[in-house]
């Protein structure tokens, strides 16, 4: 996104601020700048020069729509639901780096077990950029509501784990094109 759009929220919103992750909340008629539309979810700045994400289901208060972005298979199957994992998977970004969470290479694994005809647990190994990032529990939570939306996915569990921790050495090539490093 090369130009920043200047947006004016036409009602209240329920924010996270980055990088603490607290919550906050944004008024109707406060003008905001949006810094990315990437994944399910909206960073902007507001006018105090705050970075902030604002969820997905609140674009109609950004004059945006919502769209679902992950390309999902309908065969219901281990394999098919690990394949689905993935796909929702590359829909959470972080919201300070343009990349979502797998080409940053902060996702380790992803385990799918039956646990009875057609229902499944699915387990999710992962990382963070940075121990004590305060965004790590907002982004391990959209992980999680992600993978329990998709349909036959009884449960999930998404564990952080610090070791071995992140390096820029585990993005893909696209990643790393993408953040210029490459």
């Amino acid at each position: 996104m090369a130009e920043k759009e200047s947006i004016t929220l036409t009602r209240d919103v329920d924010i996270i601020t980055i990088p603490d992750g607290h919550i906050g909340k944004l008024n109707a008629g406060e003008i905001v700048t949006l810094h990315q539309a990437l994944g399910d979810n909206f960073t902007v700045i507001t006018p105090y020069g705050h970075m902030v994400r604002i969820a997905g289901n609140d674009a109609d208060a950004l004059g945006k729509d919502f769209q679902q972005s992950a390309t999902l298979t309908t065969e219901d199957n281990a394999q098919a639901i690990e394949q689905n994992c993935w796909a929702v998977m590359k829909t959470v970004y972080d919201p300070e780096i343009p990349v979502n969470i797998v080409d940053l290479g902060l996702v380790y694994g992803c385990e799918v077990h039956t646990v009875a005809e057609a229902q499944y647990h699915v387990h999710v190994t992962m990382t963070l950029t940075a121990p004590g990032c305060g965004m790590g529990p907002v982004i391990q939570s959209d992980v999680e509501k992600g993978i329990r939306a998709l349909p036959s996915v009884a449960s999930a569990n998404v564990e952080i784990v610090l070791d071995p921790p992140w390096s820029r050495e585990m993005m893909s090539e696209v990643a790393q094109v993408q953040l210029g490093l490459f």
